[in-house]
């Protein structure tokens, strides 16, 4: 059963949310974020991306770095710019993108259920990522970030996140950089908050969405504090990390796509002509083709859009991982025709996020840059709960979720 517990955020007083709140530290580069958060001493950039604070091209993991970043948190709270509640709260956090919102309660997740698998993954995580965000909320004391959990639907919490998002918001913005709305409650009444959390106590599993990284690292360190302090006794702050929870029902996952440098060593004819052994090849033109449905992908090549289908028997529907299309592309394209053995380290592929659209990827092709590129159905929330629930792992690249969080909104301390 999973818990939870409620907590004293750390956020920006309502005149400075918006100076406050970033991007996630992981969708943007060192320069990047130099740029966005150039003129604004305020923004979280310079506690989540601190190396800004350095001269252009310091090291991101240099100690200095992680040591800035908790100077400046210490400072952000010194100027007022990051103030502590005073009261043990949820929050519900509201994104809205192209007209749909989605509705997520922030809380403090527990440890032990990371590391017992009531939190269940779906991604493999690297022990290199994993050691930058633990120093990372080592250095500050801190969960900075949220991480991005999904939760069985529920008719109760559906309810009660109602009653609070019908009165008005603390935070209510969007966000100049990516166009989202951004809404932001707090749940303070006592007695829902202890329907909150017997709710979440009768859940079987919460599911990571998005944030593995973080969510081992935060995992790891709490662990580590436990296992430091000779008087634990399993109630410290310390025990808990932040995530905004969302009703899976309300999640939508977007496509995953993929770009080739090269066809290794086939003309475009012999790629095409391959590509029929498992596959139903159809031209379709110049125009850009978005997959139909499952086991349909769209390639582009040599300025021509085709729909591929999978053909019976090249695929699982009864297998987790055999079923996803992810599972098909890479083992009967990038792996049998293009000798892309390894997603997660040849150089030849690259990813491209469904939201930036399918013309992104005809626009690398065209450009010479990439060869051939892939554009594919993307999964289900119900794929990734039933991939997680069987202690499956997703192969890389395969989930995209937009939109994605905003950080600075509310900060967990872990004392």
């Amino acid at each position: 059963m999973a818990v939870i517990k409620p907590f004293k955020g750390i956020r920006p007083p309502q005149e400075l949310v918006e100076q406050v709140a970033s991007r996630p530290y992981d969708v943007l580069n060192s320069e990047e974020a130099r740029a966005e958060a150039a003129g604004n001493e305020k923004s979280l950039y310079h506690i989540i991306k601190p190396e800004i604070d350095f001269p252009v091209g310091t090291d991101e993991h240099d100690e200095k770095v992680y040591l800035k970043a908790a100077e400046n948190f210490q400072a952000f709270q010194d100027k007022g710019w990051l103030v502590q509640d005073t009261a043990e709260n949820y929050y519900v956090y509201a994104q809205t993108m192209n007209g749909k919102t989605q509705y997520g309660l922030v809380v403090g997740a527990y440890v032990p259920d990371y590391m017992n698998g009531v939190i269940k993954k779906h991604e493999l995580t690297r022990r290199d990522k994993e050691e930058d965000r633990m120093k990372h909320v080592r250095v500050n004391n801190a969960n900075i970030e949220p991480v991005f959990f999904a939760y069985p639907d529920n008719e109760v919490l559906d309810a009660l996140i109602r009653k609070y998002t019908t009165q008005p918001p603390v935070y209510d913005f969007i966000a100049s950089g990516d166009g989202f709305g951004h809404s932001f409650w707090m749940i303070d009444a006592a007695e829902d908050i202890a329907q909150i959390t017997a709710q979440f106590a009768a859940m079987p599993a919460l599911y990571i969405a998005d944030g593995h990284h973080r969510s081992a690292a935060a995992a790891l360190v709490g662990a580590e504090k436990a296992a430091q302090n000779p008087a634990h006794n399993g109630t410290e702050e310390y025990n808990y990390f932040m995530a905004v929870c969302f009703p899976a029902n309300q999640l939508t996952i977007i496509d995953y796509n993929r770009v080739v440098k090269d066809l290794n060593g086939l003309s475009p004819e012999a790629f095409l002509a391959a590509l029929e052994k498992n596959f139903v090849v159809e031209k379709k033109g110049a125009g850009v083709y978005h997959p139909a449905g499952l086991h349909n992908f769209a390639l582009y090549l040599g300025g021509t859009w085709y729909s591929l289908t999978a053909r019976e028997g090249t695929y699982n529907d009864h297998d987790p991982i055999g079923v996803l299309d992810v599972t098909i592309s890479s083992n009967l394209i990038l792996d049998e025709i293009l000798g892309i053995k390894d997603l997660r380290s040849d150089k030849r592929i690259d990813f491209v996020g469904g939201i930036r659209g399918l013309g992104e990827l005809s626009k690398r092709v065209d450009s010479g840059e990439m060869k051939v590129a892939l554009a594919l159905y993307p999964v289900s929330m119900k794929q990734l709960m039933d991939i997680a629930d069987t202690g499956n792992i997703m192969p890389p690249k395969t989930t995209w979720f937009e939109p994605k969080l905003r950080s600075g909104l509310v900060i967990h301390k872990l004392d």
